[in-house]
């Protein structure tokens, strides 16, 4: 369970709560099933995001660093409008659209990219479960990627790196 509502259920396992928004994952060879503390840090995010007045709905997301998709197929179920997923991992991107597919969500709601393919256009919320230092790299890349008053939800930190890299994209 990641928050009051979202279950991560690996897709050899039943659905242990049917009234739970649940998201069905099979990693193959990306990152990412919500065990690792950083993505269940934005699980929850996004598990509380979604209860918030103003909620996902009608909400256009980037999952940079996409991995198996878990953190973009999570928000569409939670109500996101569509994500954009996007990683330098041609076999993370075909996890994605499998995890997707396994989640009934359309190709059209959640496309994928190589960071170079990356359509133009500021969305409302960036998701990115990274590294510090390629956090740090792509700062201008994922700073251009947000509307004004968008959110920026970044993650895959240690501690000690969190103040760095928050003056880093404040600056």
């Amino acid at each position: 369970l990641c928050g009051k509502r979202l279950w991560i259920c690996p897709s050899w396992h039943d659905i242990p709560d049917p009234t739970a928004v649940n998201l069905m994952l099979d990693p193959g060879l990306a990152f990412g099933t919500g065990t690792h503390p950083t993505t269940a840090l934005c699980l929850k995010w996004l598990d509380s995001e979604a209860q918030n007045n103003e909620g996902l709905s009608n909400k256009k997301v980037i999952d940079f660093g996409c991995g198996s998709g878990i953190l973009g197929i999570a928000a569409i179920l939670l109500g996101a409008e569509s994500v954009t997923g996007i990683d330098n991992d041609p076999q993370a991107l075909l996890a994605t659209q499998d995890n997707a597919e396994r989640n009934n969500i359309e190709v059209e709601r959640f496309p994928v990219y190589l960071p170079e393919n990356t359509p133009n256009g500021p969305v409302d919320i960036v998701l990115a479960n990274i590294l510090a230092q390629p956090l740090h790299e792509l700062r201008d890349n994922i700073a251009a990627l947000i509307k004004p008053k968008g959110k920026l939800i970044l993650s895959g930190i240690l501690d000690h790196q969190a103040a760095a890299l928050a003056e880093h994209y404040y600056t």
